[in-house]
Protein backbone atom coordinates (compact mmCIF):
# COMPACT_ATOMS: atom_id res chain seq x y z
CA UNK A 1 0.00 0.00 0.00
CA UNK A 2 2.84 2.60 0.62
CA UNK A 3 5.02 1.42 -2.77
CA UNK A 4 0.96 2.51 -4.51
CA UNK A 5 0.87 6.12 -2.23
CA UNK A 6 4.51 6.66 -3.50
CA UNK A 7 4.22 5.83 -7.11
CA UNK A 8 3.99 9.27 -7.77
CA UNK A 9 7.30 9.63 -7.07
CA UNK A 10 8.50 7.05 -9.80
CA UNK A 11 6.11 9.40 -12.31
CA UNK A 12 7.86 12.64 -11.00
CA UNK A 13 11.47 10.50 -11.92
CA UNK A 14 10.23 10.22 -15.20
CA UNK A 15 8.92 13.36 -15.76
CA UNK A 16 12.58 15.19 -14.53
CA UNK A 17 14.89 13.03 -16.97
CA UNK A 18 12.68 12.14 -19.89
CA UNK A 19 11.80 15.39 -21.72
CA UNK A 20 14.80 16.98 -21.29
CA UNK A 21 16.41 13.87 -22.49
CA UNK A 22 13.95 13.73 -25.42
CA UNK A 23 14.41 17.18 -26.69
CA UNK A 24 17.95 16.98 -26.23
CA UNK A 25 18.13 14.13 -28.84
CA UNK A 26 16.23 15.98 -31.21
CA UNK A 27 18.24 18.76 -30.85
CA UNK A 28 21.59 16.90 -31.28
CA UNK A 29 20.44 14.88 -34.28
CA UNK A 30 19.69 17.81 -35.77
CA UNK A 31 23.06 19.21 -34.75
CA UNK A 32 25.14 16.57 -35.86
CA UNK A 33 22.86 15.83 -39.16
CA UNK A 34 23.76 19.20 -39.86
CA UNK A 35 27.56 18.35 -40.30
CA UNK A 36 28.08 14.87 -40.19
CA UNK A 37 24.99 12.61 -40.59
CA UNK A 38 27.08 9.39 -40.28
CA UNK A 39 27.58 10.71 -36.47
CA UNK A 40 23.76 10.52 -36.02
CA UNK A 41 23.23 7.38 -37.53
CA UNK A 42 25.74 5.99 -35.68
CA UNK A 43 24.59 7.12 -32.21
CA UNK A 44 21.15 6.06 -32.75
CA UNK A 45 21.65 2.93 -34.19
CA UNK A 46 23.89 1.71 -31.36
CA UNK A 47 21.81 2.81 -28.55
CA UNK A 48 19.09 0.85 -30.26
CA UNK A 49 21.66 -2.25 -29.97
CA UNK A 50 22.13 -1.57 -26.47
CA UNK A 51 18.08 -1.69 -26.18
CA UNK A 52 17.53 -4.71 -27.55
CA UNK A 53 20.12 -6.59 -26.14
CA UNK A 54 19.33 -5.55 -22.93
CA UNK A 55 15.73 -6.54 -23.40
CA UNK A 56 16.06 -10.06 -25.16
CA UNK A 57 18.60 -10.72 -22.15
CA UNK A 58 15.87 -9.50 -19.65
CA UNK A 59 17.95 -7.04 -17.92
CA UNK A 60 15.03 -4.60 -18.53
CA UNK A 61 11.31 -4.53 -19.45
CA UNK A 62 9.95 -3.55 -23.08
CA UNK A 63 9.64 0.27 -21.86
CA UNK A 64 12.73 -0.22 -19.29
CA UNK A 65 15.25 -1.39 -22.50
CA UNK A 66 13.72 1.80 -24.78
CA UNK A 67 13.90 4.47 -22.04
CA UNK A 68 18.21 3.09 -21.77
CA UNK A 69 18.70 3.46 -24.88
CA UNK A 70 16.90 6.87 -25.39
CA UNK A 71 19.49 7.73 -22.11
CA UNK A 72 22.39 6.09 -23.71
CA UNK A 73 21.81 7.92 -27.21
CA UNK A 74 21.94 11.59 -25.31
CA UNK A 75 25.15 10.54 -23.13
CA UNK A 76 26.62 9.51 -26.37
CA UNK A 77 25.44 12.33 -28.11
CA UNK A 78 27.03 14.90 -24.87
CA UNK A 79 30.41 13.05 -25.25
CA UNK A 80 30.91 12.66 -28.72
CA UNK A 81 33.55 14.08 -30.89
CA UNK A 82 35.05 14.29 -34.45
CA UNK A 83 36.27 12.03 -35.50
CA UNK A 84 33.18 10.14 -33.17
CA UNK A 85 34.41 6.95 -31.93
CA UNK A 86 31.93 5.16 -30.02
CA UNK A 87 34.80 3.67 -28.06
CA UNK A 88 35.61 7.66 -27.16
CA UNK A 89 32.43 7.96 -26.19
CA UNK A 90 29.80 7.65 -22.18
CA UNK A 91 28.79 4.33 -24.13
CA UNK A 92 31.74 2.79 -22.59
CA UNK A 93 30.96 3.15 -18.92
CA UNK A 94 27.39 2.72 -19.52
CA UNK A 95 28.19 -0.66 -21.10
CA UNK A 96 30.01 -0.90 -17.45
CA UNK A 97 27.29 -0.30 -15.72
CA UNK A 98 25.02 -2.38 -17.59
CA UNK A 99 27.44 -5.59 -17.49
CA UNK A 100 28.06 -5.12 -14.05
CA UNK A 101 24.18 -4.89 -12.67
CA UNK A 102 23.14 -7.44 -14.69
CA UNK A 103 25.95 -10.17 -13.28
CA UNK A 104 24.93 -8.78 -10.07
CA UNK A 105 21.21 -9.20 -10.48
CA UNK A 106 21.49 -12.68 -11.74
CA UNK A 107 24.03 -14.39 -9.23
CA UNK A 108 22.38 -16.23 -6.57
CA UNK A 109 19.16 -15.46 -7.57
CA UNK A 110 17.63 -18.43 -5.76
CA UNK A 111 18.68 -17.69 -2.41
CA UNK A 112 17.20 -13.77 -3.34
CA UNK A 113 14.42 -15.77 -4.35
CA UNK A 114 13.86 -17.39 -0.72
CA UNK A 115 14.78 -13.60 0.76
CA UNK A 116 11.73 -12.05 -1.06
CA UNK A 117 13.90 -9.36 -2.62
CA UNK A 118 14.87 -10.89 -5.91
CA UNK A 119 14.38 -8.57 -9.12
CA UNK A 120 11.60 -9.13 -11.28
CA UNK A 121 12.58 -11.12 -14.00
CA UNK A 122 10.94 -9.41 -16.39
CA UNK A 123 14.15 -6.89 -15.79
CA UNK A 124 13.89 -3.08 -14.58
CA UNK A 125 10.79 -0.54 -15.94
CA UNK A 126 11.39 2.58 -17.24
CA UNK A 127 11.39 4.78 -13.39
CA UNK A 128 14.10 2.14 -12.35
CA UNK A 129 16.37 3.16 -15.66
CA UNK A 130 15.81 6.83 -14.87
CA UNK A 131 16.38 6.36 -11.69
CA UNK A 132 19.50 4.84 -11.82
CA UNK A 133 20.97 6.67 -15.59
CA UNK A 134 18.52 9.93 -15.96
CA UNK A 135 20.78 11.97 -13.48
CA UNK A 136 24.03 11.47 -15.59
CA UNK A 137 22.16 12.23 -18.83
CA UNK A 138 21.08 15.21 -17.40
CA UNK A 139 24.32 16.43 -16.20
CA UNK A 140 26.24 15.70 -19.71
CA UNK A 141 23.86 17.76 -21.63
CA UNK A 142 25.05 20.59 -23.08
CA UNK A 143 22.53 23.18 -22.31
CA UNK A 144 23.37 22.33 -18.22
CA UNK A 145 27.86 22.17 -18.98
CA UNK A 146 27.12 25.96 -20.43
CA UNK A 147 24.35 27.06 -18.00
CA UNK A 148 27.00 26.15 -15.37
CA UNK A 149 29.93 27.70 -16.92
CA UNK A 150 27.10 30.83 -17.28
CA UNK A 151 27.46 30.47 -13.26
CA UNK A 152 30.93 30.53 -12.37
CA UNK A 153 30.86 26.97 -11.45
CA UNK A 154 32.60 24.99 -14.42
CA UNK A 155 35.05 27.71 -16.17
CA UNK A 156 35.99 25.77 -19.48
CA UNK A 157 39.72 27.57 -19.58
CA UNK A 158 40.62 26.32 -15.82
CA UNK A 159 38.84 22.53 -16.15
CA UNK A 160 38.79 21.78 -19.72
CA UNK A 161 36.23 19.90 -21.53
CA UNK A 162 37.02 16.46 -19.98
CA UNK A 163 36.49 17.46 -16.51
CA UNK A 164 33.33 18.42 -17.09
CA UNK A 165 31.88 14.97 -17.80
CA UNK A 166 33.34 14.28 -14.28
CA UNK A 167 29.60 14.52 -12.40
CA UNK A 168 28.45 12.37 -14.74
CA UNK A 169 30.68 9.75 -14.83
CA UNK A 170 30.34 9.89 -10.41
CA UNK A 171 26.51 9.53 -11.45
CA UNK A 172 27.29 6.35 -13.33
CA UNK A 173 29.48 4.69 -10.77
CA UNK A 174 27.04 5.04 -8.12
CA UNK A 175 24.23 3.66 -10.16
CA UNK A 176 26.74 0.42 -10.11
CA UNK A 177 28.01 0.49 -7.12
CA UNK A 178 24.48 1.25 -5.09
CA UNK A 179 23.00 -2.10 -7.33
CA UNK A 180 26.02 -3.87 -7.12
CA UNK A 181 26.77 -3.87 -3.32
CA UNK A 182 22.85 -4.44 -2.46
CA UNK A 183 22.39 -7.35 -5.35
CA UNK A 184 25.94 -9.51 -3.70
CA UNK A 185 25.40 -8.17 -0.47
CA UNK A 186 22.21 -10.43 0.10
CA UNK A 187 24.18 -13.34 -1.63
CA UNK A 188 27.16 -13.56 0.32
CA UNK A 189 25.77 -15.03 3.76
CA UNK A 190 26.86 -11.94 5.67
CA UNK A 191 24.61 -10.14 8.15
CA UNK A 192 24.25 -6.74 7.12
CA UNK A 193 24.39 -3.30 9.73
CA UNK A 194 22.13 -0.80 9.92
CA UNK A 195 23.92 2.43 8.84
CA UNK A 196 22.93 4.57 11.06
CA UNK A 197 22.75 2.27 14.40
CA UNK A 198 24.88 -0.86 13.67
CA UNK A 199 21.90 -2.98 14.49
CA UNK A 200 22.57 -6.13 12.68
CA UNK A 201 19.38 -6.40 10.37
CA UNK A 202 17.95 -8.87 7.69
CA UNK A 203 19.14 -8.78 4.32
CA UNK A 204 17.98 -6.68 1.94
CA UNK A 205 16.72 -4.11 4.61
CA UNK A 206 16.69 -0.46 3.65
CA UNK A 207 19.64 1.41 4.68
CA UNK A 208 21.62 -2.05 5.85
CA UNK A 209 25.26 -1.99 4.75
CA UNK A 210 27.49 -4.60 4.82
CA UNK A 211 31.47 -4.70 4.61
CA UNK A 212 31.86 -7.28 1.38
CA UNK A 213 28.78 -5.50 -0.55
CA UNK A 214 30.31 -2.22 0.18
CA UNK A 215 33.70 -3.21 -1.13
CA UNK A 216 31.79 -4.72 -4.11
CA UNK A 217 30.03 -1.95 -4.62
CA UNK A 218 33.36 0.21 -4.34
CA UNK A 219 34.87 -2.19 -6.69
CA UNK A 220 32.27 -1.69 -9.27
CA UNK A 221 32.36 2.31 -9.22
CA UNK A 222 36.27 1.59 -9.84
CA UNK A 223 35.88 -0.41 -12.70
CA UNK A 224 32.76 2.30 -13.92
CA UNK A 225 35.38 4.77 -13.55
CA UNK A 226 38.09 3.19 -14.93
CA UNK A 227 36.34 2.67 -18.14
CA UNK A 228 35.01 6.41 -18.29
CA UNK A 229 39.02 7.54 -17.92
CA UNK A 230 40.14 5.65 -20.73
CA UNK A 231 36.88 6.73 -22.70
CA UNK A 232 36.54 10.23 -22.35
CA UNK A 233 39.12 13.27 -22.13
CA UNK A 234 40.17 14.09 -18.37
CA UNK A 235 42.58 11.49 -17.76
CA UNK A 236 43.12 9.95 -13.90
CA UNK A 237 41.63 13.06 -12.58
CA UNK A 238 38.62 12.54 -14.12
CA UNK A 239 38.36 8.66 -12.79
CA UNK A 240 39.23 9.55 -9.43
CA UNK A 241 37.08 12.04 -8.70
CA UNK A 242 34.20 9.90 -10.74
CA UNK A 243 35.15 7.11 -8.25
CA UNK A 244 34.76 9.24 -5.12
CA UNK A 245 31.69 10.47 -6.08
CA UNK A 246 30.46 7.11 -6.28
CA UNK A 247 31.57 5.96 -2.82
CA UNK A 248 29.93 9.04 -1.68
CA UNK A 249 26.66 8.44 -3.38
CA UNK A 250 27.00 4.79 -2.16
CA UNK A 251 26.60 5.30 1.27
CA UNK A 252 24.39 8.07 0.89
CA UNK A 253 21.69 6.04 -0.46
CA UNK A 254 22.29 3.84 2.79
CA UNK A 255 21.51 6.69 4.72
CA UNK A 256 18.41 7.96 2.61
CA UNK A 257 17.28 4.52 2.64
CA UNK A 258 18.08 4.38 6.59
CA UNK A 259 15.91 7.19 7.06
CA UNK A 260 13.29 8.37 4.72
CA UNK A 261 12.62 5.36 2.50
CA UNK A 262 12.19 3.15 5.79
CA UNK A 263 9.75 5.88 7.13
CA UNK A 264 7.99 5.43 3.82
CA UNK A 265 8.38 9.45 2.86
CA UNK A 266 10.79 8.09 -0.11
CA UNK A 267 10.32 4.97 -2.36
CA UNK A 268 13.64 3.16 -4.33
CA UNK A 269 12.87 5.12 -7.07
CA UNK A 270 12.92 8.60 -5.66
CA UNK A 271 16.38 7.26 -3.14
CA UNK A 272 18.03 6.40 -6.17
CA UNK A 273 17.77 9.12 -8.40
CA UNK A 274 18.64 11.56 -5.18
CA UNK A 275 21.57 8.94 -4.78
CA UNK A 276 23.12 9.47 -8.20
CA UNK A 277 22.04 12.98 -8.07
CA UNK A 278 24.50 13.75 -4.46
CA UNK A 279 27.44 11.72 -6.30
CA UNK A 280 27.81 14.55 -9.12
CA UNK A 281 27.22 17.24 -6.36
CA UNK A 282 30.04 15.37 -4.08
CA UNK A 283 32.17 15.36 -7.71
CA UNK A 284 31.43 19.09 -8.16
CA UNK A 285 32.63 20.12 -5.08
CA UNK A 286 35.74 17.78 -5.14
CA UNK A 287 36.25 19.12 -9.08
CA UNK A 288 36.17 23.09 -7.41
CA UNK A 289 38.58 22.29 -4.38
CA UNK A 290 41.13 20.44 -7.13
CA UNK A 291 40.97 23.34 -9.12
CA UNK A 292 41.57 25.95 -5.77
CA UNK A 293 45.05 23.61 -5.19
CA UNK A 294 45.44 23.84 -8.76
CA UNK A 295 45.24 20.23 -9.48
CA UNK A 296 42.72 20.84 -12.18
Amino acid sequence: MAALKLKWQSKTVLLAVFPAVGADLVLAVERWSTYTPLVAVCVLGLSGVLGLVAWRVRSATASGAWAGAAIAASLMFSTASLPCLPWRTALVPVLAVLVLTSIATRLGRKRKEQLGTAERRGGRVAAQVAANLGAAALLAMEMFRLRLADMGWFPPADWGLGLLFTPMLAALCEAAADTVSSELGQVLNCRPRMITTLRVMEPGTDGAVSLSGTLAGMAAAALVAATGAAALPGGWLLGVIGWAGGVFGLFFDSLLGATLERRGWLNNDAVNFLSTLSAAAFAMALLALASHFGVA
